[in-house]
């Protein structure tokens, strides 16, 4: 990669008290990312020397103390300093401190983002109840940064496991509500943003699949009448605008098409309806990107893992993947 597409990344470590810590370090540690990109650390000394110890290796670090201009040397990982948390994060617990410290890594790595002086950012696992317990009072982590960057309108979740992306209609919010919340609007603002970052990720012409609400997707109209009045209009339309959107596709099979080749992505209608497929298709190397935001942000689709935590067992692959896609969009933005 040249010296002018070399893309700055923002890095953090995630939940103090979960795997994030030691993922993060395994893969720092290894050296790739330095060599694809210049790296900045987020993160309390305390939380990187727990994840060190937890992994068994020492990050050659360049430190940076709040306040002072970001600096970049060859081969090494800028860290700028992050006050330690208020309070202790116990490992395997959910806590207001670990909360804090993760939102205020993300308001830092956000708010240089905005300023230009990093181009993307990737962040090891962290935990919603954390975050709120810390206050967060968006749906989720997405929905913060939204905030934070003043962006409008629709964002969403992809999600990737090899070459299959998927992104949903409705995300982190109670089954009785999703339903109503399934409207043509929605459905073709879920297709368009994801054939969108699917282009910028180097497919030409995204085949798309739009999954059904209801089992067998409605079943002609008598299990539910979402896919008539809802999702088959908003599909109509979309190939109208000229997309290679096709459905409303029966959610049991579509990912079993998917997986053959038939399509390079679902928008799958809620949560669980999408995440379980692709995380039996490839929990480790799964790889969570959010949609709609003005720089690429990524992360493993692998959760905070508060079971495992500091026992140095997590896997890193899906966080690999995460930081070689951010680096590739952060670069092709750049270009």
């Amino acid at each position: 990669m040249s010296e002018q597409l070399r893309p700055r990344i923002a890095f953090l470590l995630g939940d103090p008290a979960g795997v994030g810590p030691e993922m993060g370090v395994k893969l720092l540690a290894a050296g790739a990312a330095t060599q694809a990109a210049d790296v900045l650390l987020i993160a309390p000394p305390s939380v990187l020397a727990g994840g060190e110890r937890i992994a068994g290796a020492s990050l050659d670090v360049l430190p940076v103390p709040p306040g002072e201009a970001l600096r970049f040397e060859p081969g090494r990982i800028t860290h700028l300093v992050q006050p330690e948390p208020a309070g202790a994060a116990p490992l395997g617990q959910c806590s207001a401190p670990a909360g804090q410290a993760v939102l205020q890594a993300l308001a830092i790595a956000t708010d240089l983002a905005g300023a230009g002086l990093v181009q993307g950012i990737v962040f090891a696992p962290m935990n919603k109840h954390s975050l709120r317990l810390a206050g967060m009072q968006e749906e989720d982590e997405l929905r913060y940064m939204q905030g934070r960057f003043g962006v409008p309108g629709f964002v969403c979740e992809f999600n990737i496991t090899g070459r299959m992306w998927t992104s949903r209609v409705t995300s982190h919010v109670p089954l009785r509500e999703v339903a109503g919340l399934i409207t043509q609007e929605a459905v073709g603002q879920a297709v368009h943003i994801l054939d969108g970052a699917l282009r910028r990720a180097g497919i030409a012409r995204p085949r798309i699949a739009v999954s059904g609400l209801n089992p067998h997707a409605g079943d002609g109209g008598s299990i539910g009448r979402e896919e008539i009045e809802v999702i088959a209009p908003a599909v109509e339309r979309l190939r109208r605008d000229g997309l290679d959107a096709s459905g409303p596709w029966s959610p049991d099979t579509v990912f079993i098409a998917a997986r053959r080749g038939d399509f390079d992505a679902v928008v799958s209608m809620y949560h669980d309806q999408g995440q379980i497929a692709m995380k039996l298709m490839g929990f480790e190397q799964g790889v969570t990107l959010h949609g709609g935001l003005p720089v690429p942000v990524a992360t493993s689709a692998s959760g905070s893992a508060f079971d495992i935590a500091g026992r140095g067992i997590a896997r890193v692959d899906g966080l690999q993947h995460a930081f070689d896609l951010c680096v590739r969009m952060a670069a092709q933005r750049a270009a």
